[in-house]
């Protein structure tokens, strides 16, 4: 008797673990099911239908759902909202780069510098060397007229990309800026070597001379 009842309490175990095998495998199919029609909607430019596929499937401790509606809030002009679901990503995983520059986009948008300026320090928190990070926030201090704060975002991305024309004249002008003439002119020179016919770099030339 003993052996009937231990026999049909593991099958009743082995029924119910069945099922709830099941159901995590169609709740992971109808995720899935979700993503792709998003997509499908975003390639089509339905940003209200890429976001409503993935808001019937919503889980709060998402951080992939989160972020994809973080985006695609974004795509649709609803900055506010797309700030709100980026910070949801972040506060899910804290060193999430993309999330971070994510944020970044509908900060802007919005014309909030000091949130995409936090956005960038963080960034460079977790990944000094970033080079996108350091580039953005060089242009941001370049902007400001803080020129002592951007060459040291420039000349970082200039040294771990020596013939990359963005950090090269950028650089080239802020040293300008900051009287170094010198290494200003040596810039300008290296920016023409990327594009012979660069006329910002030529314009920092006939300064200096």
């Amino acid at each position: 008797m003993d052996f009937y009842k231990s026999a049909v309490g593991l099958l009743i175990l082995l029924l119910i673990s069945s099922v709830t095998n099941l159901d995590a495998t169609n709740k992971d199919e109808v995720k899935t099911k979700a993503f792709s029609d998003s997509y499908i909607f975003e390639r089509n430019g339905k940003y209200d239908a890429a976001i409503t596929a993935i808001k019937a499937v919503y889980e709060e401790s998402s951080y992939e759902m989160n972020l994809r509606l973080g985006w695609l809030h974004y795509m649709s002009g609803l900055f506010s909202e797309s700030i709100g679901y980026y910070q949801k990503a972040i506060k899910l995983l804290p060193y999430s780069l993309e999330a971070k520059f994510g944020l970044v986009l509908p900060a802007a948008a919005l014309g909030n510098w000091a949130q995409v300026e936090t956005q960038y320090k963080e960034i460079l928190d977790i990944d000094p060397k970033n080079t996108l990070a350091n580039y953005r926030l060089g242009l941001i201090y370049y902007g400001r007229k803080d020129y002592g704060k951007a060459v040291k975002h420039f000349e970082l991305v200039s040294n771990l990309y020596p013939f990359d024309y963005d950090s090269a004249i950028m650089l080239g002008w802020t040293y300008y800026f900051l009287n170094k003439y010198k290494e200003a002119k040596v810039m300008f020179l290296k920016s023409l070597l990327m594009k012979p016919d660069d006329t910002s770099a030529q314009d920092g030339l006939k300064l200096i001379k």
